[in-house]
């Protein structure tokens, strides 16, 4: 069942909102028509992939080495930053959202055009090497596998639809994080990032202080 509510998952972002599927189905019911029961279907399925994952036998495959936990523990840090700093920074590749200044890209922007997704990979990422049993692997790996093929996806669906917009953000900023700083086409301005980097150190903090009465789970290795 697990795996079936993993391909579930994967099939409405990637088979849906990622294709041709998503433009064929909006033309039928209009934008807002479509965000609304795409989101619908995608609480849906998230219930399913929860229930599923706590429902499921598992088989432990590696345990991670004590070094390796803290490294995971700290990996996290940067991924609760990307997303806090994404809610807190207008999103260039929305269609039909906000550009960002009329200067260019700010804040978390300048690191990557897609933090929140990355924020999630990391986060799936992170959660697949430290738990190292199969239900973890198929749970968090369906949530890294959509969030790496949903960068590519809106990337096209902007170029599509917006080639201006486009070719503006394409030249100020990069999938990978810190490849257009470090291309020279953008600078990292640390005081733009500004609070969000304490909100999310601090949520990291609070996350360690309950991951193991809440989830049963202790990330750190004492």
């Amino acid at each position: 069942m697990l795996i079936w509510a993993a391909l579930i998952w994967m099939g409405v972002h990637i088979g849906i909102a990622g294709s041709g599927v998503r433009e064929v189905v909006a033309g039928r019911v209009g934008e807002r028509g479509f965000r609304i029961r795409f989101s619908l279907i995608s609480v849906a399925a998230l219930a399913f992939l929860i229930v599923s994952f706590n429902r499921a036998d598992t088989t432990p495959l590696w345990f991670a080495p004590e070094w390796l936990r803290w490294l995971l523990v700290l990996a996290m840090l940067p991924a609760f930053m990307l997303f806090v700093g994404s809610l807190t920074t207008p999103n260039p590749t929305m269609l039909g959202g906000e550009r960002g200044t009329p200067g260019g890209l700010t804040g978390v922007q300048r690191i990557t055009r897609h933090p929140m997704l990355w924020s999630f990979a990391i986060w799936a990422a992170v959660h697949v090497v430290g738990n190292g049993d199969t239900a973890s692997i198929i749970f968090f790996g369906a949530f890294l596998i959509t969030a790496l093929a949903g960068m590519p996806s809106i990337d096209a669906k902007l170029r599509q639809r917006d080639p201006v917009r486009w070719a503006s953000v394409a030249r100020e900023s990069s999938i990978l994080p810190f490849a257009a700083i470090a291309e020279g086409r953008n600078k990292l301005m640390l005081g733009e990032i500004g609070w969000p980097v304490w909100a999310g150190g601090t949520a990291w903090v609070v996350v360690l202080a309950v991951h193991r009465p809440v989830f049963g789970v202790a990330p750190v290795p004492f």
